[in-house]
Formats: structure tokens, sequence, C-alpha cells
């Protein structure tokens, strides 16, 4: 894959940073870890992101994230391959499935587990997707936790030249999300062609390319999956695709204020964090319907 600035001297950088993912154990499952990085807490109002997999859970086996709480947030599942059973607090129990959206906003409190299903478990399943966190604007940080799932079929797609774009929150490339966003957002799953040839959209203020599978190429360099390019904002890119390759665009408006982010918890607040804390440690968030025996500890640091 190449990518380029349009219109640009050719002394003038359209990377702003590179950040390479490193690796991480969540619930028995490796994942490779972007979002935080050292080098940059957020882009647009994502602020965690985990690539899972590719792998392939044996027979007997399975993904076992016990449930856990989240203040200020937003989670984002969104899988290329494989299932997933979530169950939450409010009582929602749903399986997501390739190309489907399960869109969890935490806002005052929510608890939820994610585990393999028990078909998954009988017979083995190949795991691949993203898992991401979207940050809440400070009017929204206390709102009521909500949960909505949509499946694949409404998740609006783009088709340019040899390439497919999956719109999975908020807007690109003219294409509104039934994601109930709350702040501007640019989330997409884009696959192409060898030959693919197509404009990075420039609606938002902050945009980043994330490599799934493939390469990408930019200034004179190779990036392999695993790897998020943030662009220099006004950046005009065109991306394109020598072989068959998979990429998320990811992005949006910059929040105002800071973000805090200790274990599950984010918030503009250092005080509500510890609120947080001393909720899970005394168990005063609400349990989850059929899966409420076991759960993760608050850590001790």
């Amino acid at each position: 894959m190449v990518v380029y600035a349009v219109g640009w001297s050719d002394h003038v950088a359209m990377i702003d940073l590179v950040i390479d993912s490193r690796p991480r154990d969540v619930g028995g499952f490796a994942v490779r870890r972007v979002l935080p990085s050292v080098a940059r807490r957020l882009v647009g109002p994502f602020i965690f992101y985990d690539h899972m997999g590719p792998a392939h859970l044996e027979v007997g086996t399975g993904m076992d994230v016990r449930p856990h709480p989240h203040i200020s947030l937003a989670t984002v599942t969104y899988l290329f391959s494989g299932e997933i059973d979530h169950r939450d607090s409010l009582g929602s129990v749903q399986t997501v499935r390739p190309g489907d959206v399960n869109w969890m906003v935490a806002g005052r409190g929510i608890a939820h587990s994610e585990r393999s299903s028990p078909e998954s478990r009988r017979s083995g399943v190949h795991m691949h997707g993203i898992q991401s966190w979207v940050a809440l604007p400070i009017e929204h940080e206390e709102t009521e936790p909500r949960f909505e799932h949509h499946p694949s079929a409404t998740i609006p797609k783009v088709h340019l030249e040899k390439a497919t774009l999956d719109v999975i929150a908020g807007t690109a490339y003219g294409a509104l999300s039934p994601v109930g966003v709350l702040s501007p957002t640019l989330y997409v799953h884009a696959q192409l062609e060898a030959g693919a040839r197509f404009a990075m959209d420039d609606e938002h203020e902050e945009r980043a390319i994330y490599v799934v599978e493939g390469a990408l190429g930019c200034d004179g360099r190779v990036f392999r999956p695993g790897t998020l390019v943030i662009l220099r904002p006004g950046a005009k890119v065109m991306i394109e695709a020598d072989e068959p390759t998979r990429i998320m665009l990811v992005g949006g408006a910059k929040l105002a204020g800071d973000r805090y982010l200790w274990w599950n918890f984010v918030s503009s607040s250092k005080e509500r964090l510890e609120r947080a804390k001393d909720d899970w440690k005394n168990r005063r968030f609400a349990s989850i319907p059929g899966d409420d025996v076991e759960y993760i500890p608050l850590p001790e640091r």
C-alpha cells in the first residue's frame, strides 16, 4: 500500500506520529495494544485501542474477560472473524459477529463481561477483531449507561474503486453510522483490493490509519500490521493498495479538557477515578445477570 500527500512539497511530512502496538494478555487471549501510548493518549475521542488476534482458540478453550467496570467512556467491539457473547449490568445479552457493532456507553458506571459462547468452545473458533474505547465529552461523562447493538446489515457501506468501506461509527465519505456517538467521530473499516486508490476522508480534525493486514507505505517507509500512523491535521492523503489490505480509519474531534485513565476507568476528574475505584472495590456497581459469580478484582496499582 502507498499513502502520500497530494499538493504538498516533498519536504513537508504528512505523518505526525507512528505508534507500534505492544503485546498484552486479556482473559487468556493475546492482543496488540496501540492506545493509550506514552507518545499519544488519544486520537479524536479514541483513548484505548486493542487489536485482538488473529488467533485460533482450540476446542475446549475460549475468551474469558470476566465482569469488570467502566465509567465515562463507550466501548466499541468490531470483529473480522469469530464471535463474542456480551453481558452487562443493564441486563443486555448479545452475541457480536463479524461486521456487527456493539456500542456500550458506560456513563456514570456499568459492568460487563465478554466471553466465548458454549458453541464456540465446543467447536473452536478463529478470533480476529478490534476492541476500542471512546472517551465521552465532559458534559456526557455521567450520562445514564446504555447498550446498542447494530447488525452488520445496518452499517453503511461506501464503495470506492476496488475498495469497500464500512462506516462503523460517526461520519465518513458522506455516510452516517446509526451508532449513537456523542462527539464527532471517524471510525471506518476498509477492505482494499490490489490496485485500490482513494482519498483519505478529510472531514475530521484528528485522523489516523491502523494497519490490520497488508502493508502501509508513507514518506518512503513501510508500516506493517499492528502500527498506527497518525496524520498531520489538514494533510491531503491518498491511499493505494498494491495487494489485498485491511485498514481502520480512526479519529474525530479533539475532546475539550484532559482525560485521565486508570485501569478500566476514564474521566476528566482524578477525584472521580478514586470514587470509581472505591465503588468497584466495595461492590457498589450493579451486578451482571447471568454472570455474577466471578469478577476481576481492583488491581493493587
